[in-house]
């Protein structure tokens, strides 16, 4: 069988073979993917049988119910005074079609995508997928792995057209502040960008505050917001995201998502308005739990030979440093699933930038963390 020529040599992505490997070993404490263990909250799963039984099972309008994206709209002005229309809202399957739909309304061949990284890998691909140029832009952890308005500019091309950021930061769980973003917008202004914000993991900040890249000012005419209620809501399985921005972006979005998946299950859509009208109280409590988990890992860590971690900041990853090692991102995340029965994510793959660190996710219960942690303590004893 003959494939399309720019697909005929796709494989899988490091973070893939690293999860394959996890799920073939069940005594694998796997701190790879970025999937809260806390399962949907009942009264949600009520909420879309509810719906079900109230006749949600036909077809809904393409772009999402209309109730649905003004609870997105609400959710985004009461917590962070972001204010939107339901018209500049799409609801979508999971954040990461969003970033797909507006790289496809956006792009002509060969226009270039800005990707602020470490960032997350599939992007990469979506943009290639799309026509588009990756132009890699490299942060440092002396800068937060956070771009700054000066590494922008140099980057910047006739042919730039989109700048991708994401805060909180997968892979790194760092929060952008007001003051670099206010810098960066300058740019993204002056050279006529779009940018993604990539804002997945908004309900998950211990430093400081989430702010939407939308409110700073400038910003809501030309940024698309992605979000959605796997990481905040636990509902990683019911594939809900949403995109807020520009009306006739959303616009042009809506036609081509309608060529893909013709909407999105309307009692799930149910559930995440009830979700999202209701459950701030949970999303504290989760954060709560995380910000524990993390402080945890990141206080053992620090105390390991050979590695140093941050703080943590946001999202529920960690990112230490490695290096001290001596092993690269790499030969570190393989080694230590095949010898410590822990599972990491190398961080070359989230950009070049990453070498020298891996990812951490610690979804997981404090037990298995100790444990985990015990793992890699013996693991960096004996490099």
């Amino acid at each position: 069988m003959k494939f399309a020529e720019r697909f005929k040599d796709v494989k899988p992505s490091g973070m893939l073979k690293i999860f394959q490997a996890a799920e073939a070993d069940p005594e694998v404490i796997s701190l790879g993917i970025g999937e809260p263990d806390f399962d949907t909250e009942p009264d949600i799963i009520d909420e879309a049988a509810r719906a079900a039984r109230a006749g949600f099972t036909h077809y809904g309008p393409v772009q999402g119910l209309p109730a649905v994206r003004q609870s997105v709209c609400d959710y985004w002005d009461r917590r962070y005074g972001l204010k939107s229309t339901p018209e500049e809202v799409q609801i979508m399957a999971g954040g990461i079609q969003s970033a797909y739909l507006a790289l496809q309304a956006l792009l002509n061949p060969g226009d270039e995508v800005i990707t602020a990284e470490p960032c997350f890998g599939p992007y990469f691909d979506q943009i290639y997928q799309n026509q588009g140029k990756v132009v890699h832009l490299a942060t440092t952890a002396e800068e937060g792995f956070m771009p700054s308005a000066e590494s922008l500019e140099r980057v910047i091309t006739p042919k730039s057209r989109v700048l991708m950021i994401c805060s909180p930061s997968n892979p790194t769980g760092r929060v952008m502040d007001r003051a670099r973003m206010e810098g960066i917008a300058k740019v993204v202004e002056k050279h006529d960008l779009i940018a993604l914000s990539d804002e997945i993991y908004d309900a998950l900040v211990y430093k400081g505050n989430h702010i939407p890249f939308a409110s700073i000012p400038g910003m809501k005419e030309r940024t698309l917001t992605m979000g959605g209620l796997s990481k905040s809501h636990c509902m990683t399985g019911w594939r809900l995201g949403y995109a807020i921005g520009p009306a006739p972006l959303i616009r042009v979005m809506t036609l081509l998502g309608a060529n893909q998946t013709y909407g999105i299950n309307v009692s799930a859509q149910m559930a995440a308005k009830y979700a999202l009208d209701n459950h701030d109280h949970k999303t504290a409590e989760r954060a709560k739990i995380f910000f524990e988990r993390l402080s945890y890992c990141s206080d053992r860590l620090n105390a390991m030979k050979g590695i140093k971690c941050a703080p943590p900041e946001g999202a529920f990853y960690l990112f230490p440093d490695v290096t001290g090692t001596g092993l690269s991102s790499e030969d570190f995340a393989w080694r230590l699933i095949r010898e410590a029965k822990v599972a990491v994510l190398p961080g070359g793959a989230f950009g070049e930038c990453g070498e020298g660190y891996v990812r951490l996710a610690c979804t997981r219960s404090m037990d298995d963390l100790v444990k985990a942690m015990d793992r890699v303590e013996e693991f960096a004893k004996g490099l």
